[in-house]
């Protein structure tokens, strides 16, 4: 079991590749985009601006596009959410286009950004949620959200003042915009749900 980390400058590496380690993911950081291979599953993390994300990101564009069409599970988390979809308000660069639709400011009638812990609310079933109810918290730091045009891509939402997408699903590919590596056991759990389907 090995599980990429992609290194591309951003990101809180030491907390995921912590929280990896601890449930025996076997990760390992990649920090060239043709050392992005034969890997069980891959995740993206992200933290800052969205255009900084891409900037740095773009170089592992092919790479990625390759993992996920040869079917290997992908786990965005945060701005590694957001870049998964066409576009930002937060900047002029394009995202990956994985997910049709725009990631937009939270509205002023929230204080921003949105953090500290949330619930949430589950709305398919999808593997990485295998376990974790609508009782359950987890730790959320951002200011833009994500909008699917398609919502059968939702797999969990959370309310701050309007409904937020805090988790998407399909096929091989998935993220959250919470941090599960900040998340305490339920966090946990939500990476063990992401190693276990890696190995199916």
């Amino acid at each position: 079991m090995t599980i990429a980390v992609v290194d591309y400058g951003v990101g809180n590496l030491f907390s995921i590749y912590n929280a990896l380690e601890h449930i025996e993911a076997g990760p390992q950081l990649i920090t060239e985009p043709e050392d992005l291979t034969g890997f069980d599953g891959v995740v993206v993390p992200g933290v800052g601006s969205f255009g900084r994300c891409m900037r740095r990101l773009s170089r592992f564009e092919g790479s990625l596009r390759q993992a996920l069409e040869a079917g290997t599970p992908i786990l965005g988390i945060c701005v590694g959410m957001q870049i998964l979809f066409d576009r930002s308000e937060e900047s002029p660069e394009e995202g990956l286009g994985w997910i049709s639709g725009d990631v937009i400011r939270l509205p002023d009638s929230v204080l921003v950004p949105q953090m500290g812990w949330n619930t949430l609310s589950i709305k398919k079933e999808a593997e990485i949620l295998e376990g974790i109810s609508d009782e359950d918290f987890f730790y959320f730091v951002h200011s833009y959200h994500c909008v699917p045009e398609d919502r059968s891509v939702l797999a969990a939402t959370t309310d701050y003042g309007l409904e937020i997408a805090a988790a998407v699903s399909r096929e091989n590919l998935f993220a959250v915009q919470f941090h599960p590596e900040k998340s305490g056991e339920k966090g946990l759990k939500i990476l063990e749900n992401f190693m276990r389907f890696t190995r199916c």
